[in-house]
């Protein structure tokens, strides 16, 4: 928080005035006058207006902010939030949320409880910080959850759900990817989730520790160095270094050589590039045993970390299953421990998620309708 020196303080009374003043009385008006002024520039650090980055620069903000410009103010913000959330080695869990999966009893309700019931998770929320793409879905993260970020798109609405592959849905990627470049430049490593995947266990240690780039896969061929393998761009551990910023920079630009194409579909066209070689990047492919999804379930409760509504179409049907993963993960967590290393338990998902109900409805496999996931 910042002190109240760096502006003026607001209602202090001109010296003659509190001289005339009793010495008791001046004092409690002298102290008074900071309290206020303190709060009042707490306040204005809060502030702050998705729709319009010139009216964050109202006077109180002025006051905080007197020698930076309006990008500045927003990356000051954000980095400030990273901080706070940061792990010692400056690693911080990243998720997006729009209004859509922002309402009570939504996606992001069921993504938290995740955290809170998983083993050894609880803790990470203490790192998560939550990318808010609208004004509703800021809110309801104040209410929610300590760490929240805004994430402005001038002349974007993404508070909807938006639909796989309409002009929202890819600018919601993209947009995306350029912040999490920002977050690498800024010295961090991440984390990023989709909301819409549930933690059940710390991952933390089944990533490999001489990868750059790391990311979950909807089909995963056994080999965690085959580029043949699908990667979902829902899940990533990335760490930041010269590699990683300068292959989510060629990720970026990419959308321009492959126009039309949403970012995983891109990453999978990208990953085979010789500039991935020149640049030294070492990516892996996290197993679907342990990071899985509904394209491809882990089958092992006592190995899993994550689990992804992904091939699933409509946010109803990723409610409904999320919904029963979490009951089948309390029921697993109930058991004894002799009961959990024996457990023959698996997960009664896929149900309104199934691939079946997909071909019904004339949607393929990688035609889905999301929020602001994968």
């Amino acid at each position: 928080m910042l002190h109240s020196s760096s502006g003026p303080i607001i209602g202090y009374m001109p010296p003659k005035t509190v001289f005339l003043l009793p010495r008791a009385l001046s004092l409690s008006v002298f102290v008074v006058a900071v309290v206020l002024s303190c709060f009042v520039l707490h306040k204005a650090t809060l502030s702050f207006d998705f729709f319009s980055l010139s009216s964050a620069l109202s006077s109180r903000s002025k006051l905080v902010f007197p020698e930076l410009n309006d990008s500045e103010i927003v990356e000051y913000r954000i980095e400030r939030v990273l901080n706070d959330a940061a792990m010692e080695d400056r690693t911080v869990i990243l998720t997006t949320l729009n209004e859509a999966w922002a309402a009570p009893g939504s996606i992001i309700d069921l993504f938290l409880e995740s955290f809170r019931i998983g083993d050894r998770t609880r803790r990470l929320l203490n790192h998560l910080v939550i990318v808010a793409l609208d004004q509703k879905a800021y809110s309801r993260c104040l209410v929610l959850h300590i760490h929240c970020v805004a994430l402005v798109t001038v002349g974007v609405d993404f508070s909807r759900e938006a639909y796989f592959m309409t002009s929202d849905y890819l600018k919601m990627m993209w947009r995306r990817i350029d912040f999490l470049r920002s977050v690498l430049e800024m010295g961090y490593n991440f984390v990023f989730t989709d909301a819409d995947i549930m933690w059940f266990r710390d991952p933390f240690p089944r990533f490999y520790k001489d990868a750059d780039f790391q990311i979950a896969c909807d089909l995963y061929l056994g080999n965690s160095s085959d580029i043949q393998n699908r990667p979902n761009g829902g899940f990533s551990y990335v760490k930041s270094n010269n590699r990683s910023i300068e292959f989510y920079k060629f990720w970026y630009s990419s959308r321009e050589t492959h126009p039309g194409y949403h970012d995983q579909d891109v990453l999978n066209m990208i990953k085979f590039d010789d500039f991935l070689v020149d640049i030294g990047l070492e990516m892996r492919f996290l197993s679907t045993a342990y990071f899985g999804g509904l394209c491809e379930p882990s089958k092992d409760l006592n190995q899993v970390c994550t689990m992804h509504a992904n091939c699933c179409l409509g946010l109803d049907s990723k409610i409904h299953d999320l919904k029963i993963m979490l009951q089948d993960w309390r029921q697993y967590m109930a058991l004894p421990p002799d009961l959990k290393r024996a457990s023959i338990l698996t997960w009664r998902v896929p149900q309104k998620c199934s691939l079946d109900s997909l071909w019904q409805n004339g949607a393929p496999e990688n035609q889905v309708e999301e929020g602001v996931g994968h």
